[in-house]
């Protein structure tokens, strides 16, 4: 059985971007996750360890917005690598990170960057 376990709005200070303020002062970020893994008996035993932790996905993207870059694409690629290489049934992932009230000359609320990554597919 298919299982799919999300982390939903989880709000983060970055630093992320090309301009030399952005390094500075920082931004508000939200990170969304949608990871699927296939479920079996220690889930439906009650045990963690037969699905896929959001506690773990929250710990990984906090870590990985926490390492600077330039362009969202790099942090949601490495949250996406980490989830998949740290995460053993983890099949497939999601990822979408938004910055909020972007230093751009327009009225937007955000802008978003979203990759998803099959387990075994090329990088």
């Amino acid at each position: 059985m298919k299982a799919t376990v999300k982390v939903e709005n989880l709000k983060i200070y970055a630093f992320h971007g090309c301009m030399e303020e952005e390094e500075i002062i920082g931004g508000d970020y939200v990170v969304n996750i949608c990871a699927v893994c296939s479920v079996g008996k220690k889930a439906f035993d009650d045990q963690i360890g037969g699905t896929v932790d959001y506690v773990d996905l929250a710990r990984i993207a906090k870590r990985e917005m926490s390492v600077r870059s330039k362009l969202l694409e790099a942090v949601v690629k490495r949250i996406i690598d980490c989830c998949i290489n740290e995460i053993s049934v983890l099949e497939q992932v999601s990822v979408t990170v938004s910055k909020l009230n972007p230093p751009i000359d327009a009225d937007v609320e955000s802008v978003s960057v979203s990759m998803d990554k099959k387990r075994g597919a090329v990088k």
